[in-house]
């Protein structure tokens, strides 16, 4: 036993009940409830996908508000284009040196949602539309976070895809895909990374609520992986903490006040909950806070901040993608890269103003900030002609910014145009409305096109977009979200002195229509049916056969590369098989590619995809030099998830192994015969044609039962403690229906062209009711149910006795404004007192005294 464990079984042994259970609740918005007479420090959290958010006094978890300055690295839609799984984790280990330095235990990160469609508004904050891929980069990232000592923190936990209703929707999946594709990343960033927390997502898994859902927190991350750390529910994320604590949730957070702890002891005293649960959970939550607590002992207060921007540049420049290289008319040689002495017209409102990162929790306060326009003036290799913004943030038609532009680009060699997304255009709250570029930057470039022979664009944004404007320019280079060191990255590409070797981790198709979840995202019910199933992504677009604008995996040059000679060099059923090509870099310039390797068995009984990523080898290699590659399959490569036997499985037959660039640029095949594990096809006479072709689209009601063995529940919840408020408008209440009034009115404003929307009014608009007694103490969930039961109508009974005393006294309108008033009023300040109350019995007996409350 270790010297932690036997500290925690030390403490753990000395602790009382209402210990144990104060322990498992946030005390403040990101730290844990200290005992200083035990021994046990409070313990902090952070926000932390692509830097700290060490939140300062008044600021709240989406990032309104003051935070110390700290690394801005690119977001994770960036890093995973980069493919490095050895730089993601040099990345984790600056933000672990950044954490022990404020004095952070646990970073909340990385982001590991599938992109199931374009529009979610959070997709510039996870990896991959590929599990695969998406697992391989958390891993790398993980492992580098906790060499600090500090705990990572993968989120969110599991099958979590929108923003709309995103603390009550219900993602409705089969359990194939939901092995497949959501829990399969998670799967290897546990297994390889080994995390010492796990945050959970808001959503409902099939009826159940993540951070209360014994299956996955316990029979699959617990049981099946073998995870030890401690889960956190995502702030406001708890909805019944005795049934979450007995599912396997350690903490709830942010600070839900004494009302969770009370209720926990309670449920222990009453015999509705075994206090081994408690014990369990309060284990797991004070290894993490003792060993957190070491890790930081000594800290140094200060980082290298020089040191941490310059790797910022670094993965921004790994991660950035070649999209489009071509020569301009009459010319022989691809436009990129820019020779020196270039006489260049910068253009766009990004090269003064960067986007370097999205919205929300993640928002970082940066140590320093690179543009553009700084970076070409102060480098001095391009002769920079002049700069016009060209455009407006907010969107809107500006012609006489367009015309300078346009002069500007007039007399220039080359014009750069910096284009992308605003910042509320794509947010945690609140999804995307569309997957195009404010149309005022597609006028200008059409007509700094009409101008100039030779155009570059740089793209900033976190997601996907429409690029049929793209023959207006003859480069296109996708930067992504590139942290405070990005423009300094895309420079040094624009110029060569950088290779792009960046590769899309998601596909881009050529219009929302075409994307597999059109029509019918976002959800704007109660559920979200998964009717796609297993293609997402790639494995939709090409099993559907539908044509894309830019495949997975796909990165062009400044070099070229040639793959030969592929050879399986190790294959044994059930163990790990390898693959062995020779690359060579046939180009004049050193450079670096990604060997990605796709298994298919186009012979098949269960539907499967076309092909799916089961490996890849990020290469550089120099000018002419040749190496040989190894790329590693686990033994889940080759198997499904059975629903039938409830456990994965091979099919038996011949499977072919691609090896290419992208998944549509598949350069080397091979072939391998596999033996059956003999496991009947769970789908043998099911009427499944969608699945079959993989055609997803038009999916019936009865289709998508049949793949999940039973109708799918009603879109529509009845009012409760999970009725969001967007939803008040169905209920009983006049006092209530103001309230959504008031909310509605302030969504529909922030929806207007022009217009972001407002993070904190979205965030209430699709936050359920139970939430407020987890987010704003004092109130508890007897308040809570005072309110569902005015929302069912409590409040119209009123008028009944009201309108009685006021004829009866003769008193009037007044008399019944006052006894209605009172009826609706009495229940929710009843609630509150004797909440209020038991709180502070409780408080007594945990004996805190204003130490830890």
């Amino acid at each position: 036993m270790s010297t932690i464990d036997e500290r925690v079984e030390e403490v753990l042994g000395k602790m009382t009940l209402e210990q144990k259970c104060a322990l498992l609740s946030g005390k403040t918005p990101f730290g844990t409830r200290d005992f200083p007479d035990l021994g046990v420090p409070a313990m902090e959290f952070s926000d932390g996908p692509h830097g700290l958010r060490h939140q300062k006094d008044g600021a709240n978890h989406l990032g309104i508000g003051g935070s110390d300055p700290a690394t801005c690295f690119p977001t994770a839609v960036t890093v995973a284009s980069s493919w490095d799984v050895e730089l993601a984790g040099r990345m984790g280990a600056a933000l672990g040196e950044e954490a022990r330095s404020l004095g952070v235990g646990v970073l909340l990160g990385p982001g590991m949602c599938i992109k199931r469609s374009p529009l979610c508004g959070r997709d510039f904050e996870y990896f991959s539309e590929d599990p695969y891929l998406s697992g391989k980069m958390a891993a790398g990232f993980v492992r580098g976070v906790q060499e600090k000592g500090i705990a990572a923190c993968p989120k969110h936990f599991a099958a979590n895809s929108q923003e709309t209703r995103r603390q009550a929707s219900d993602s409705v999946l089969d359990e194939r895909t939901l092995r497949e594709i959501y829990l399969r990343g998670f799967e290897i960033a546990v297994r390889e990374g080994r995390p010492k927390s796990i945050m959970s997502s808001y959503n409902l898994i099939n009826g159940t609520y993540a951070s209360q859902n014994r299956r996955l927190l316990q029979d699959v991350l617990r049981g099946e992986w073998g995870f030890e750390g401690a889960t956190v529910t995502d702030w406001g994320g708890s909805v019944d903490h005795v049934s979450g604590v007995k599912a396997g949730t350690t903490f709830e957070m942010p600070a839900p006040g004494l009302d969770s702890p009370r209720e926990l002891a309670e449920a222990v005293r009453s015999g509705r909950l075994d206090e081994h649960f408690v014990d369990a959970r309060a284990r797991e939550a004070l290894h993490l806070v003792l060993e957190s607590a070491a890790a930081l002992e000594g800290a140094d207060p200060e980082f290298d901040r020089d040191a941490h921007h310059d790797l910022a540049r670094c993965v921004a420049r790994e991660g950035v993608v070649l999209l489009k290289n071509e020569a301009p008319a009459g010319e022989g040689d691809a436009l990129l890269p820019l020779r020196p002495g270039t006489r260049v017209a910068l253009v766009g409102d990004f090269a003064q103003t960067p986007r370097y990162q999205g919205a929300g929790s993640s928002l970082v306060e940066c140590t320093r900030l690179d543009t553009l326009l700084d970076v070409v003036g102060e480098r001095g290799e391009l002769d920079l002609l002049g700069f016009e913004p060209g455009f407006t943030h907010d969107g809107s038609d500006d012609a006489a910014c367009r015309a300078a532009a346009v002069s500007l680009a007039s007399g220039a060699d080359v014009c750069v145009v910096c284009l992308g997304l605003a910042g509320g255009q794509e947010t945690e709250g609140a999804e995307r409305r569309d997957m195009l570029l404010p149309q005022a930057q597609v006028e200008l470039l059409r007509a700094v096109r009409s101008c100039c022979d030779r155009v570059v664009v740089l793209l900033s944004c976190g997601c996907v977009v429409d690029t049929s404007w793209s023959g207006d320019c003859d480069a296109l280079l996708y930067l992504g979200l590139g942290g405070q060191a990005g423009a300094s990255a895309a420079y040094d590409v624009l110029t060569g002195s950088a290779n792009p070797c960046g590769h899309l981790a998601e596909t881009w198709p050529l219009s929302l229509e075409d994307t597999p979840t059109a029509g019918r995202y976002p959800s704007d019910g109660a559920t979200a049916e998964y009717r796609e199933g297993i293609y997402v992504g790639y494995r939709y677009y090409q099993s559907a056969h539908v044509p894309v604008a830019f495949p997975f995996g796909f990165g062009l040059s400044y070099t070229s590369f040639e793959l030969s000679s592929a050879r399986i060099a190790q294959w044994e059923q059930g163990r790990p098989a390898r693959i062995e090509v020779n690359v060579r870099n046939t180009g004049d310039r050193a450079g670096a590619t990604v060997v990605q390797a796709y298994v298919a068995k186009p012979e098949h009984e269960v539907f499967r995809a076309e092909q799916e990523l089961k490996g890849f080898s990020r290469v550089e290699l120099e000018k002419g030099e040749s190496t040989t590659v190894a790329i590693d399959l686990d033994p889940r490569a080759f198997e499904y998830y059975n629903v039938g036997t409830c456990s994965w499985e091979v099919e038996g037959g011949r499977y072919e192994l691609r090896l290419g660039l992208s998944c549509e640029d598949v350069r080397q095949t091979l072939g391998a015969e596999l033996k059956g594990t003999g496991a009947p096809n769970p789908y043998a006479g099911r009427e499944l044609p969608s699945y079959g072709s993989g055609y997803v689209h038009e999916v019936t009601c009865a289709e998508f039962a049949t793949l999940l063995g039973h109708a799918a529940p009603n879109a529509i919840a009845p009012l409760g403690r999970s009725t969001c408020l967007r939803d008040l408008n169905r209920c009983r209440s006049l006092i209530l229906l103001l309230v959504w009034l008031v909310l509605e009115g302030r969504h529909r404003q922030g929806l207007k062209p022009g217009n972001s929307p407002d993070l904190d009014v979205e965030f209430a608009y699709n936050m359920p009711l139970h939430a407020i007694a987890k987010m704003a103490p004092p109130v508890t969930m007897g308040v809570v149910d005072a309110i569902v039961r005015e929302a069912r109508g409590y409040g119209l009974v009123g008028f009944v006795p009201a309108l009685a005393i006021a004829l009866l006294a003769h008193g009037g309108f007044g008399a019944f404004a006052v006894v209605w008033l009172a009826w609706v009023l009495v229940p929710l300040l009843g609630a509150l007192l004797v909440g209020a109350l038991r709180n502070v019995t409780f408080a007594r007996k945990l004996n805190l005294h204003g130490k830890a409350e």
